[in-house]
């Protein structure tokens, strides 16, 4: 389908296509049943909405907080199950897939599925995938990416009202069981700022509040926020967040937070405990939103970081795998680097391509970048030149010291600059500090058997540049945020780096094996019933191909409207990966509605393809709709 096509009409709820919906299985087993294995047959009778997910991507998170509302409003007659679907080999360990339930706020079943058994099932090809089943134990629908949960809420109200008059809808609680809660002064906080006077201030992220802890690292001094998930300014005792990071002094002394789930900046009064919003209007940007203008007019997309840099704030905006800046004399934010397209590429700020920035770090000539979803140490010069110092790309990860040509992450998600001009990278998935050396180019390690730390500070009056003995950082502190273990970690920094075992992976995907040369890459996009393509301002899609090595596309890179485009591969480059990235707009289809409503849809695909005689001569990537390629038809 391409945008000249015209929008389908929606077929009537009895000739819906439906494939027998696969068994859910998983190696890992369920959470939040209270210890009850689940299966089709026990949620038959109920629309069941499975989220394939994995918790190092923003785009899955994004849909989590999409899923709330629905997921109350029909609690009675939907089930939604996540099927959690590792990327990184961390995200395997069944410990780390419980604790992101928790850190995340996660409702409903999850399935644990380390070696993506029910993925393959459901021909799954991206992050977040999420599927409808209805109370018959059909496959009735599927969507890759984010901006569907208007469609699906519509689907849900069609099935409920289908079923309830065939008589097979099953009402009633469902299998949900939440877990104890446990108490701790932090719980998954995510970064911490080194105050003026010693002590230390920290995001505490699943608990939606910011924690002022005395120098000891321990000690609680004051709580701000009231620990519900909202956007509320005022005084701290009213205030509210939704899992803030980052944070960040401005020059006058204010506190900048990025409250990632409100898709906001706010401010903090450190003297008197008030919170005020700064940028962001509270919802999530979409591709065609403004890129600049007033802070509080223009909306933001999961900024995860802030640091200043160059005279104004540097945000790490991961949700839109780009870096925007706000500057508080003209109280105006602007993207600033990157493309949205998420990848690897250097190259001039507007052209370079980032993957999830989560860790920003300044010095006087550099921003460093923690760039999380392609295991890389970045940075942006004062010329406005991206350069990559650790990392391959979004595929391959690992723990590997030495040059940094070499050298391998895994999923960092902070950068800390040192005194001596060096770097420490908290190496989140790695459970490990490291050290990135730029007078070398080498890479170290210098602590491991942490709990996914997710950053580190140097505590007042280390971060003055003076030397600590041989290499100019040995015997400093570091306070490290344990994420994992709910406590800052004070560490000194050693004299001689830790040794390793080297360890590389790729992602488990199995690589699609595509014929030799030409592939009709087809992404499927059909407009939500009583929805119609938007074309009041030109095409309604947009499609962006690119790949890695680029070597292998030989044709069909680029930029076009249509969704389906023939792609010429090079035969010498068996294997690489495509990437794709797909958007398509849709609006209400009523004539009598003189202001309908409008519904973005869109995804990124990395694709890891191997050529072969015999191989696939089609691609096909479902945007919205149902693909049934090599799926059983029974209906």
């Amino acid at each position: 389908m391409n945008d000249a096509a015209p929008a389908p009409t929606p077929a009537p709820a009895s000739r819906r296509a439906r494939v027998r919906a696969p068994e859910l299985v998983g190696k890992g087993g369920w959470l939040n049943t209270g210890g009850e294995n689940l299966t089709l047959a026990d949620l038959r009778g109920r629309i069941v909405l499975l989220d394939f997910w994995t918790f190092c991507c923003v785009n899955c998170l994004h849909v989590l907080d999409e899923l709330r509302e629905l997921e109350e409003k029909h609690r009675d007659t939907l089930v939604i199950v996540g099927v959690h679907s590792p990327k990184f080999a961390h995200e395997a360990e069944h410990r780390a897939v419980v604790d992101a339930v928790e850190r995340y706020g996660v409702a409903h079943p999850v399935l644990d599925d380390p070696e993506l058994a029910t993925w393959k099932q459901y021909a799954v090809r991206a992050w977040p995938t999420l599927v409808v089943i209805d109370p018959e134990g059909y496959v009735v629908a599927q969507h890759a990416g984010e901006g569907h949960a208007h469609a699906i809420a519509a689907l849900v109200a069609e099935l409920e009202a289908e079923h309830a008059a065939k008589g097979t809808l099953r009402r009633g609680e469902g299998p949900y069981v939440p877990p104890e809660p446990v108490a701790t002064d932090l719980r998954f906080p995510g970064k911490a700022l080194a105050l003026p006077g010693g002590g230390f201030l920290v995001s505490d992220s699943t608990r939606h509040a910011l924690v002022e802890l005395a120098p000891d690292g321990e000690s609680v001094v004051r709580r701000i926020g009231t620990g519900e998930r909202g956007l509320v300014d005022g005084p701290a005792d009213v205030a509210r967040f939704s899992e803030p990071q980052g944070l960040a002094l401005l020059p006058g002394g204010e506190v900048v937070v990025a409250d990632t789930v409100n898709h906001a900046l706010r401010g903090l009064d450190l003297a008197t405990g008030e919170v005020r919003t700064l940028a962001g209007t509270g919802g999530q940007w979409w591709q065609g939103s403004a890129t600049g203008g007033p802070a509080r007019e223009v909306a933001l997309s999961s900024p995860w970081d802030v640091a200043w840099f160059g005279g104004r704030l540097w945000i790490a905006m991961a949700g839109v795998h780009q870096l925007w800046t706000y500057d508080p004399e003209t109280d105006v934010v602007e993207a600033a680097a990157g493309t949205t397209n998420e990848g690897l590429v250097d190259g001039p700020a507007a052209e370079a391509w980032f993957a999830q920035p989560s860790g920003l770090a300044a010095t006087a000539e550099r921003l460093w970048i923690a760039d999380s979803e392609t295991s890389a140490l970045r940075w942006l010069d004062r010329d406005g030149v991206v350069r990559t110092a650790v990392g391959a790309g979004l595929f391959d990860f690992g723990h590997r010291d030495g040059p940094a040509g070499q050298a391998l992450l895994q999923h960092p998600l902070g950068v800390t600059a040192l005194p001596d001009g060096s770097v420490a990278v908290s190496d989140t998935y790695n459970h490990a500090l490291r050290r990135y050396d730029p007078a070398t180019d080498e890479v170290s390690t210098l602590a491991t058997d942490l709990r996914e730390p997710s950053a580190a500070v140097l505590p007042a009056g280390d971060a003055d540049g003076r030397a600590h003995g041989p290499g100019g950082t040995a015997g400093a502190e570091i306070v490290v945020v344990e994420s994992a273990r709910h406590r800052l970690t004070r560490l000194r920094l050693p004299e001689e780096a830790v040794a390793v075992a080297s360890v590389a992976h790729r992602t488990q995907r199995a690589a699609t094996e595509v014929a030799e040369g030409a592939l009709i890459l087809d992404v499927l996009f059909s407009p939500p019933a009583g929805q119609k393509l938007d074309t009041r301002f030109g095409p309604a899609s947009r499609l962006l191909v690119g790949s890695t090595p680029p070597e292998l596309l030989v044709g069909g890179a680029g930029q076009d409207t249509a969704l389906r485009r023939e792609l010429v591969l090079d035969p010498a480059v068996p294997e690489g990966v495509l990437h794709v990235s797909a958007m398509a707009a849709s609006c209400d289809d009523d004539p009598a509605n003189e202001y309908p409503a409008c519904h973005m849809h869109q995804q990124d695909w990395g694709v890891p393809v191997r050529q072969r005689a015999g191989g696939a001569t089609r691609l096909p990537l479902v945007l919205a709709g149902l693909d049934t390629t090599g799926a059983d038809e029974t209906g």
